[in-house]
């Protein structure tokens, strides 16, 4: 059994199908939005348990109640069905079912398009849109910032409703909102919490349910026995730039350009593409920090190995006691410090400065 997750509209259904093209023998599909397809399972044992080849189900956060029948069908002597799931959500917030599914199910996250999918010539393109295929496919500039508009405020009145999250929508738009100005930062749910006037409990909550729902990232903090005090907050990104931008109220390339939060914007578009090129899995993936101000964007952690990554907008980057700070203190295999310009070069042993363009001439192992 295989589970596709990802963000609403990131292109799971679509994936889904062209599998199902491809599938050389009897397959069949489920989608839990469709009302028809919802009184099928009205049964569910009865609908699934005769059903052999591949079998598809999408939207499955609606029916979390199917993941104790897929558990027995999937343990059927001979397999004669294969599982693929979608789903909008992590598996927390899909009521146990990775501990119902254990040993039977492999997750794969489905994102947005990639620079590798879409070509370097649509860069500033992607970066400004975002990776939703309707968002950045979009034949005019107004028609992606509508698309975007409407995705924000489906995904709150509709879709957060169907997992069980009865949060006001116009509340977590607030949050959202402002949690768009807190983009690659430290997590600070104290002053979160007084900026919203709440209880730090509750908005830990909404960024749980966000992160849950996968339209954030949360960067956990790495720290180890050093002399030096570490900070122990993860740092929060929106996942896609395109939302972030429409959350911001930036609509054009100008809009993005001028605004206070165009370096963060960046750092975390560059992340994510660091992270999906080399397909970094959470557990190998981290940010550091000290509170005397020494910092490292992005740790990887790999076949026993340490690489750096530092995010810079600039096209002339320079060392810094921060660079040189992170990789004596985390021990470091190599530092690598991402900016806009063309070349590469040395900043000093061990530390280099790639292009972002040069992604791919990172020395980054692949998964074993």
């Amino acid at each position: 059994m295989v589970a596709l997750l990802g963000a609403r509209q990131v292109g799971k259904t679509t994936l889904a199908r062209q599998v199902l093209g491809d599938w050389p023998g009897p397959s069949h599909y489920f989608d839990l939005e469709d009302p028809d397809d919802l009184a099928r399972l009205a049964e569910p044992k009865l609908a699934l348990g005769g059903l052999s080849g591949l079998v598809v189900i999408d939207e499955i956060q609606r029916r979390p109640d199917l993941f104790p029948l897929l558990r027995v069908l999937a343990d059927r002597p001979g397999m004669p069905a294969r599982f693929l799931i979608l789903g909008s959500a992590q598996p927390r917030l899909l009521k146990d079912s990775a501990e119902s599914l254990a040993g039977r199910i492999a997750f794969h996250l489905v994102e947005g398009f990639s620079l590798t999918e879409v070509g370097c010539e649509h860069l500033q393109t992607l970066w400004r849109r975002g990776g939703f295929p309707r968002s950045f496919l979009a034949a005019e500039e107004a028609e992606s910032v509508a698309w975007r508009r409407d995705f924000i405020r489906t995904f709150l009145e509709r879709d957060l409703p169907q997992l069980g999250i009865d949060i006001p929508a116009t509340t977590l738009h607030r949050f959202w909102r402002m949690l768009a100005h807190y983009h690659g930062q430290t997590w600070n749910g104290a002053e979160l919490a007084r900026a919203f006037g709440v209880a730090h409990t509750t908005v830990r909550r909404y960024l749980d349910i966000l992160s849950g729902t996968l339209v954030v990232r949360q960067l956990p903090p790495w720290h180890e026995n050093l002399s030096k005090r570490q900070v122990k907050a993860p740092k929060v990104y929106l996942a896609d730039s395109g939302l972030l931008h429409s959350l911001l109220g930036l609509a054009s390339q100008d809009d993005l350009e001028a605004h206070p939060k165009v370096g963060a914007s960046w750092e975390g578009f560059v992340i994510r593409e660091v992270l999906d090129r080399f397909a970094i899995e959470p557990e190998e993936a981290y940010f550091w920090a000290t509170y005397a101000g020494a910092e490292l964007d992005l740790l990887i952690l790999r076949g026993g190995r340490r690489w750096g990554v530092e995010v810079i907008r600039t096209t002339a980057p320079k060392l810094t006691a921060s660079m040189r700070s992170a990789f004596e203190s985390l021990r470091l295999d190599g530092l690598f410090v991402i900016h806009a310009g063309e070349h590469a070069f040395p900043l000093a042993q061990g530390i280099d400065a790639v292009p972002f363009a040069h992604l791919d001439r990172l020395p980054i192992a692949p998964s074993a």
